[in-house]
């Protein structure tokens, strides 16, 4: 892979200046340093039952009326099958003459040895689809309302997908 290659992958939809910005910390090595500086350690939210906990405090906390949710784990596949970080589904089963649905979150297994604050912005970017379907002002916005910060964390994890492309993993 060039090294150009680096952010379009996952920096893409940002402009020029910044890519520029990204790339010149992706060449300079300095990326790994910068990203431990600003988030030093992993979550200790290792297993599936402590993901759930964790994703049903965020809905309690502010997605009270949203439908239940039944699984929320994470999936080894998703980052090679679907090319996706997290998943949400929805699921319509008939039940004699009801329809019963649930709905799941996957959250890819990178997501394993992460900060909390990024592993925090998947979940809330994938707890904001029970809601809105499609990415748009909305769906932004409800995410913003979950998680303030929730742009910044989605660049840094965009610009960490990068620095792991071409350095491997921060947290192990």
């Amino acid at each position: 892979m060039s090294q150009q290659n680096d952010i379009k992958n996952y920096l893409n939809g940002y402009n020029a200046q910044v890519q520029q910005q990204a790339q010149a910390l992706l060449d300079s090595g300095e990326s790994g340093a910068w990203l431990l500086k600003k988030y030093p350690d992993a979550h200790r939210l290792n297993g599936t039952r402590g993901l759930y906990e964790y994703a049903m405090d965020l809905k309690n906390d502010f997605m009270r009326s949203s439908p239940p949710i039944s699984k929320v784990i994470y999936d080894d596949k998703i980052h090679i099958i679907k090319n996706a970080l997290g998943l949400h589904t929805f699921v319509s089963r008939k039940q004699g003459s009801k329809l019963k649905a649930k709905n799941e979150i996957r959250v890819s297994s990178l997501f394993r040895s992460m900060p909390e604050p990024l592993l925090k912005m998947i979940v809330v970017h994938e707890l904001a689809h029970l809601r809105e379907k499609e990415h748009n002002k909305a769906f932004y916005q409800l995410c913003c309302y979950m998680e303030p910060d929730y742009h910044q964390l989605e660049f840094d994890l965009r610009l960490y997908l990068s620095h792991r492309d071409r350095f491997g993993a921060l947290w192990d």
